[in-house]
């Protein structure tokens, strides 16, 4: 067991940009408010799997919308509010509180209720990124049922799916509820066993970004490679290297949409990259060529500081490295890549999983 304490947060945040692909929301808004809280009620304690007792009742919880409407409409306490109404549904209490994505502000979500009802964090989630939809949780695609589940906003209003057909039902429900109540509330679905989330959750995530954010922050006071800092942390590589030169970008049906045009600089020059993403960067193309598709992670830095660029904070003249990681292999088996690979958000491309570079 380790404790998140406000140095921590700061970690976690740059690293979970990192991971999150460009979508999960603005990591330093949800660093800003895990921050107040932690300093009110004390550090929240963060659990291994090994470490949950057998007889533990874990609640998913997250943020919901596009990142576009999050930036500008602050969340509040709304994720503890989801807890309790899954609590008072089902007429169990959590034990513990996990992460559905451990990307921007999601991954620090769960340490709003966390802290609240001084209930500990599972350093797990169900993405090991982030993805728009809430079918594309591992614990959805290995069988834990998607209802009950909640959606509240900031206003006091509280939805309830108590049945679904599937858990892209849900997500259809839940989207709808999400547009109504202005494309930032949150979610929270119905308790799940100590056994379910140690089968079904990517272990070891918030760990990672803490280790990230800290590997990030050591290079910038050291004066050193963040990019290198980061690759040593993660194995991955440098997909490209230059300047935002136009962005496009939409908020509609829940998301923001778009596209961002890179052009090369350096080894790259006379290159161009352009990544398509619907909150997250899905798939990334180098003069026409596909190069990287989801699930594996396509995440842009800033190529001086490391820190993330998340996808509404996309701008022209941006200096950025383009960075692709493997994805966990939870989200490689076939039963996965048919939600999460590339025919899932339409694109007629198979998988080829992404390597590495070499070491040295």
């Amino acid at each position: 067991m380790w404790q998140i304490d406000e140095d921590a947060l700061v970690s976690i945040s740059i690293g979970a940009g990192i991971l999150g692909t460009g979508g999960g929301g603005n990591p330093y808004i949800g660093m800003l408010r895990a921050r107040e809280l932690v300093r009110e009620h004390g550090p929240v304690d963060v659990l291994d799997l090994d470490e949950l007792p057998d007889d533990s009742r874990v609640i998913c919880v997250g943020g919901m919308g596009a990142p576009t409407v999050g930036v500008e409409k602050v969340r509040g306490t709304e994720s503890y509010r989801a807890v309790r109404a899954i609590e008072k549904h089902t007429g169990e209490r959590a034990t513990a509180l996990i992460s559905g994505e451990i990307g921007g502000s999601n991954s620090l979500e769960p340490l709003i209720p966390a802290a609240l009802a001084r209930l500990p964090v599972v350093d797990g989630d169900g993405m090991g990124r982030a993805f728009p939809e809430l079918q594309m949780t591992t614990f959805f695609i290995y069988g834990i049922p998607p209802t009950p589940s909640a959606v509240c906003d900031e206003k006091g209003n509280t939805a309830i799916i108590e049945d679904a057909v599937s858990p892209t039902w849900v997500e259809r429900m839940a989207r709808a509820v999400t547009i109504v109540m202005g494309c930032a509330p949150v979610f929270a679905f119905a308790p799940m066993s100590a056994a379910d989330v140690r089968r079904t959750a990517i272990p070891g995530t918030l760990s990672l970004a803490k280790s990230l954010g800290e590997a990030v922050r050591r290079a910038q006071r050291e004066k050193g490679d963040p990019v290198e800092a980061i690759l040593t942390t993660v194995p991955g590589r440098v997909l490209f290297q230059g300047k935002i030169v136009d962005v496009e970008r939409r908020t509609t049906e829940g998301f923001a949409r778009g596209r961002v045009t890179i052009d090369g600089m350096g080894d790259d020059a006379g290159a161009q990259l352009v990544v398509d993403f619907q909150n997250e960067n899905l798939v990334a193309h180098r003069d026409g060529a596909l190069i990287v598709t989801v699930p594996d992670l396509i995440c842009i830095v800033d190529a001086e500081r490391g820190e993330p660029i998340t996808t509404e904070l996309l701008r022209y003249g941006f200096r950025v490295s383009v960075l692709g990681f493997p994805a966990p292999p939870l989200l490689k088996t076939p039963e996965a890549l048919a939600v999460v690979g590339p025919e899932a958000f339409g694109y007629e491309a198979a998988y080829v999983p992404l390597e590495p570079r070499a070491t040295p």
